[in-house]
């Protein structure tokens, strides 16, 4: 039996959301941006209004001001949009059990086999008029055989649309766009791909797939496949998401970092918040990845490393986290932000080959310390106790610390 799969995106969700609310800003360019003051002033979602004058998600909002003064910008409210969500969840909940998130705004679903909404075209159809009706909001939805192809079509045609891919049209609508359209297929992915003379996802699909490996490992194969429309992953169940592949966390100080007490201070707030997430899901971790945010061009450079054995220890995380600090970073470069990352996770019940130079017993200490501070924050909250040294971005001081402080 052919499968039957939806992907469902609420259009412009938080802006739509918002205007719930303020339905007297209809019609105008409106955005949803973060707080100017704590310099996370982007641009989360904007309005159709506003993407008209050449507003984009990402942007930083004086850019987007000036290319468009009248933009009304309004600060999230997060809760509102989970409460949304859910919502959109329920409905879905009414046509199949197999729904897998992919984000707040968007979903997929696996109709096969559903007697009731068996019509692929006409379940997206009911999708989009009870999400107008009872929640207020649009959705465009694809239809399509696979998850890569049914997400495509969601962002075919905006807003409240219904697009549908299937086997006898795929070739000639869906080859000729761009391969960055592809789930997936990022920037820098699509840069590697254009140095392969690839631009559309018809070429993808054509191209040799052993080169596609050799310069891009697996996920050229995966790209390599969804372009021809052979994925064949299933839609995961609401109440089964998907395994946790990495665990990080960054941030954006209130001022700019400008030695390295101030680097220190946030990174260990950072692996504090990150160790603490690693073992409240009992894993261990093999790989640090840190990056850091450059103040004067913006732009992100990262390094990482493996670990010699598997650990969940804040003070070890930390440590190797600022030796790979020290190899990426060189003063008096100001930083804009610092960001840590965990991978290669394992459970933390694996077994750990022993050798003859690790101090267990000092180890087993730390160990303990950990999980006493996890105690503490569990019963009290996240501030009630900390490291000593440690300083949360929002919580440094607006003054720069002195070069000759190093």
């Amino acid at each position: 039996m052919e499968r039957v799969i939806l992907h469902s995106d609420i259009n412009a969700c938080y802006v739509s959301v918002e205007l719930l609310d303020r339905p007297d800003l209809r019609g105008l360019p409106v955005a949803v941006g973060g707080d100017v003051q704590a310099r996370h002033g982007i641009i989360l979602a904007k309005s159709d209004e506003a993407k008209r004058c050449g507003v984009k998600t990402g942007m930083v909002l004086w850019q987007a001001r000036q290319l468009c003064p009248e933009l009304v910008v309004l600060r999230p409210h997060y809760e509102k949009y989970e409460a949304a969500s859910r919502a959109a969840r329920a409905i879905y909940a009414q046509f199949t059990d197999r729904q897998e998130p992919f984000g707040l705004d968007e979903s997929w679903l696996d109709i096969t086999g559903c007697y009731a909404h068996k019509d692929g075209y006409l379940a997206a159809q009911e999708i989009r008029r009870r999400m107008k009706s009872e929640l207020g909001l649009t959705v465009s939805v694809g239809v399509s055989w696979n998850k890569p192809f049914a997400k495509l079509g969601s962002d075919y045609r905006k807003p409240d649309a219904v697009t549908v891919f299937d086997r006898s049209n795929f070739r000639q609508t869906i080859w000729p766009l761009p391969v960055n359209t592809l789930l997936f297929a990022g920037p820098a992915t699509t840069r590697v791909l254009g140095a392969m003379g690839i631009r559309t996802i018809g070429q993808l699909a054509q191209a040799d797939p052993e080169c596609l490996r050799l310069r891009m490992g697996k996920s050229g194969i995966t790209l390599y496949r969804y372009a021809n429309g052979w994925d064949d992953s299933p839609v995961r169940r609401f109440d089964r998401p998907p395994p946790v592949k990495s665990i990080g966390n960054s941030t954006t100080p209130p001022r700019d970092l400008t030695c390295e007490e101030d680097a220190r201070r946030v990174m260990l707030a950072l692996a504090e918040e990150v160790a603490g997430r690693l073992r409240a899901g009992r894993y261990m971790t093999s790989l640090v990845e840190v990056a850091v945010r450059d103040a004067e061009t913006l732009g992100w450079s990262s390094r990482q490393a493996a670990l010699s054995r598997p650990t969940d220890i804040t003070r070890e995380l930390y440590q190797r986290a600022m030796a790979l600090f020290d190899q990426l970073h060189a003063w008096p470069r100001a930083l804009r932000g610092l960001g840590l990352r965990l991978g290669a996770l394992s459970p933390a019940e694996s077994p750990e080959q022993m050798d003859l130079f690790t101090d267990y017993r000092r180890r087993d200490g730390q160990r303990r310390i950990d999980a006493a501070v996890d105690a503490i924050r569990e019963k009290y909250g996240d501030r009630a106790i900390r490291y000593m040294g440690s300083a949360k971005a929002e919580e440094m001081p607006r003054e720069k610390c002195s070069f000759a402080d190093r």
